[in-house]
């Protein structure tokens, strides 16, 4: 179990204002309306989210080193924990064909709207909860789910994603921050985030959950 971050680069790409985002907008009004996972929130104005989440591509070279990295083959079954529009679970069945794909996601407007090909395998739930049953995956992931739970639903979380892969094939990926500009920027930028830990403390939640696959993080810099 160790660090990973295979999702920075990707998130690098995209430059943001941060004090913008503050100072030319109701902030808290922005993110109420951005936990509501609708419209809005996808497909809507930048301040309340994504403001237009699309599909491009930008998900191939991530889908790559993830499956290489927890050795995914045909035939394997793989949960994507937060799938939003399915995007990178498409990638995945392009990168390894014949691999079982599923994905869940609290947004019902995301998953209505999920690329064509994988929507059949999506389903609207919560983390806190998964609607399967025990050992029903030979892996899971989740990039950028998790740190939106309060502490206790996020404890209920990992021992869910436990109990349907018991295996150390997961990854997971989380908001973080390594010094206090990186935190002020999260602070800043994010619209649904609760749970704002530094790498340390998310390792040590990690191992105290029984948390066994790796994880990394995305950082504000």
């Amino acid at each position: 179990m160790a660090e990973f971050n295979f999702i920075q680069k990707l998130h690098s790409s995209t430059k943001r204002d941060y004090v913008a985002r503050v100072v030319e907008s109701d902030k808290a009004e922005c993110a109420a309306i951005a936990r509501q996972w609708g419209a809005d929130y996808w497909d809507g104005d930048r301040r309340h989210g994504y403001g237009g989440y699309r599909y491009d591509g930008r998900w191939r070279p991530v889908a790559e080193e993830l499956a290489a990295h927890l050795g995914l083959k045909p035939g394997m079954r793989l949960l994507d924990i937060g799938c939003g529009k399915g995007f990178l679970l498409y990638e995945f069945t392009q990168v390894v064909p014949g691999l079982e794909v599923a994905g869940l996601d609290i947004s019902a407007y995301g998953v209505d709207n999920a690329k064509p090909e994988v929507r059949p395998f999506l389903t609207v739930g919560d983390a806190v909860g998964l609607p399967y049953g025990v050992g029903e995956f030979d892996a899971v992931v989740s990039l950028g789910c998790l740190h939106n739970l309060d502490l206790p639903d996020l404890w209920q979380a990992v021992g869910e994603m436990q109990r349907v892969c018991p295996s150390a094939a997961k990854y997971v990926m989380v908001e973080s921050f390594r010094d206090e500009r990186e935190k002020a920027n999260l602070l800043y930028w994010q619209l649904t985030c609760r749970s704002f830990h530094d790498p340390r403390s998310w390792a040590w939640l990690f191992e105290r959950t029984g948390y066994r696959g790796d994880w990394g993080f995305i950082f504000f810099e």
